[in-house]
């Protein structure tokens, strides 16, 4: 399993001798997100020489995505945004990067290892299914982004669908403006790694070289994309869905044995609203944004409430258990225990029997009719230093 990583910038992690088995050259990587488990990794390299090596097969699906400099495959050469994508057991051609190149690469569902192999038409494993796929995504025209759900304005450069698990890698890019005042998840992980622009949301700030990898069903909003938009390379484990949530609140408890006053007992609680109680660090802009795509969904004839900033207004953790002077929220909705679903019902139904019991953030297979899970939480997510600490938005 990958952690929830939310938010780091690149240039806060330190450099690894790149793991390019067989290749010539010299080479070092950022280490965004590994699996240790199976091998599967999210790096930042960069080539101090001109880097090659001879056709072969990897051992787990591969990617490479060029961020800058240049790169030939099987007599092409690609300069930013070359993308190519070897499936698992599958041989590669010969591959060179110039000296200077950056680029993502992620190994999925496999380690490093490399096989040489005289040419390409060596045999794949007998369990490969796919073909290589190489990509000038510069020369590509971006599409309007077909999910229901958010305001127009966001993009869409399709890179790779696996055809059999879903598994899929695009480009977006939010235009200046896009906003989404609620909270999605969704039944797969999300991981984004920002090659242009900026976009505030409930994390932080998305800018360049910043990264994430967010597991299945964890909240995830607030969106508002700052002047020129903002364009990622995202990958997910299946196909998209998005759910929203508004109104969230988490609170926790216990009773101290020896950290009260004086080292007595004492009971206590916290919620995710108190850790927001202190001046917003998002702008008067962000706020107005946030404001009109209430509206916009309103204009659909979607029920929607108002856009409250996260630790502002009534706790909405008091509201929900009727502890609050009138027992409801800030927008008059009342709340009774004798509503709230049998917890087992918002759980995938294969969470605590298939093979990734032990990962309730595992991406799990989802179609329409199926009951919705609701999402998890996720309560310290890595955070790389330069991000600063984060006040529990959307927790």
């Amino acid at each position: 399993m990958r952690p929830h990583i939310e938010l780091i910038a690149e240039e806060d992690y330190i450099w690894h001798n790149a793991e390019l088995i067989g290749g010539s050259g010299r080479a070092s990587e950022r280490r965004l997100s590994v699996d240790e488990e199976d091998g599967s990794s999210s790096l930042r390299v960069d080539f101090h020489t001109d880097w090659n090596r001879g056709p072969g097969i990897h051992h787990a699906n591969t990617e490479y995505y060029v961020l800058d400099g240049e790169m030939r495959i099987a007599g092409k050469t690609i300069g930013k945004g070359g993308y190519v994508h070897a499936p698992k057991g599958v041989p590669l051609d010969s591959i060179f990067f110039k000296e200077g190149t950056s680029l993502l690469h992620y190994r999925e569902y496999g380690d490093a290892g490399f096989d040489s192999v005289d040419s390409v038409k060596a045999p794949r494993w007998s369990d490969a299914y796919g073909e290589i796929t190489v990509i000038d995504s510069e020369a590509m025209k971006w599409d309007e982004v077909p999910n229901p759900g958010p305001m127009p304005g966001l993009m869409i450069k399709y890179l790779k669908i696996d055809p059999v698990s879903g598994f899929y890698t695009r480009l977006v890019h939010a235009r200046e403006g896009w906003t989404d005042h609620r909270l999605a998840h969704h039944p797969c992980y999300e991981e984004a790694y920002t090659v242009q622009g900026r976009m505030s949301y409930n994390f932080g700030d998305l800018s360049l070289g910043t990264y994430f990898f967010r597991p299945a069903r964890v909240k995830h909003g607030h969106f508002v994309s700052l002047e020129g938009g903002a364009t990622w390379l995202l990958r997910s484990d299946g196909e998209l869905a998005n759910w929203y949530s508004q109104n969230e609140w988490v609170r926790w408890g216990a009773d101290a044995v020896n950290y009260g006053p004086d080292g007595s007992r004492m009971s206590y609680s916290q919620s995710s609203h108190n850790l927001g109680q202190v001046p917003t660090w998002r702008s008067e802009h962000d706020l107005n944004n946030l404001r009109r795509s209430v509206e916009y969904q309103r204009s659909l004839g979607q029920p929607d409430v108002d856009y409250v900033q996260h630790g502002e207004g009534v706790d909405k953790s008091l509201a929900a258990l009727g502890h609050n002077h009138d027992h409801s929220d800030e927008h008059g909705h009342g709340h009774s225990h004798d509503e709230w679903p049998d917890p087992k019902t918002l759980e995938h139904p294969e969470e605590r029997s298939d093979g990734a019991i032990h990962n309730w953030g595992a991406g799990r297979k989802w179609k329409p009719g199926m009951p919705i899970p609701a999402p998890i939480i996720s309560t310290l997510p890595v955070r790389s230093r330069s991000r600063g600490r984060w006040d529990g938005d959307g927790m």
